[in-house]
């Protein structure tokens, strides 16, 4: 991402205002914050953000027609409980726990596995308290096996989350990452943006720990981790 200072950074994303207003009436109702976040997913140049601006408008009619995702469209990936959220980390960051391992890929329908991933990143967009543009994900893979990989699943999910809600990732911790897990990952990671692959982070399960609470106060963590709260599954959160 290029440096520059606060004041040019606005100036581009009024720049950029200008040009997608034009192109879709509709941008009208976006914020400045929002566009500054696919401003800085294309390294602040102009035309490629507003491209990716422009496809994101219209995803979001085609996808999320009456402005949200309902529990009836998604019972099937509801059903394996396998994303919660609860707490937030020091950066006041909501925090989203993903069990892999739970995710039921001879159940899978990609439709409805696209929208549950749309459902969810809506739903933790939607608890960030204001100033906060973030979200801090666990993504925990303990008991994940050779049965459990769904790269198809996977890239959708990375795909979403990089065109549709660009610079919302804050960090994904990946924990109790068996051994196997990383010839699946060797296949995922050319698919992952240069700005989102810093994110991602390995923690080691001998400083599991003392990894998360270096990001989540004791208060905030999950109780299956050592922390003080329970895990709320996505639709309750």
């Amino acid at each position: 991402m290029g440096t520059v200072d606060v004041e040019t950074e606005w100036f581009l994303v009024a720049k950029m205002r200008a040009f997608v207003e034009t192109q879709d009436p509709s941008a009208k109702e976006t914020d400045n914050f929002t566009l500054r976040r696919f401003l800085r997913a294309r390294d602040l140049d102009i035309e490629k953000g507003s491209s990716l601006f422009l496809k994101y408008l219209k995803w979001r009619r085609q996808t999320v027609p009456n402005g949200f995702i309902s529990e009836s469209e998604i019972q099937n990936d509801l059903s394996q409980r396998k994303v919660f959220m609860q707490g937030f980390d020091k950066a006041r960051r909501p925090i989203l726990v993903c069990f892999l391992a739970k995710h039921d890929y001879s159940k899978r329908n990609m439709e409805e596995f696209k929208r549950f991933v749309t459902y969810a990143l809506d739903k933790a967009c939607a608890r960030m308290p204001s100033g906060q543009e973030k979200f801090i994900c666990i993504a925990d893979l303990k008991g994940w096996t050779y049965g459990h990989c769904d790269i198809r699943a996977y890239i959708a999910s990375l795909e979403t989350m990089q065109s549709y809600y660009p610079e919302r990732l804050g960090k994904a911790l990946l924990i109790n990452v068996p051994g196997i897990f990383m010839k699946a990952w060797k296949i995922i990671y050319p698919f992952i943006d240069k700005n989102t692959k810093e994110k991602f982070i390995f923690v080691d399960n001998k400083k599991l720990q003392e990894a998360l609470l270096e990001d989540i106060h004791e208060s905030q963590l999950p109780e299956i981790y050592g922390g003080n709260l329970p895990v709320v599954p996505i639709e309750n959160a």
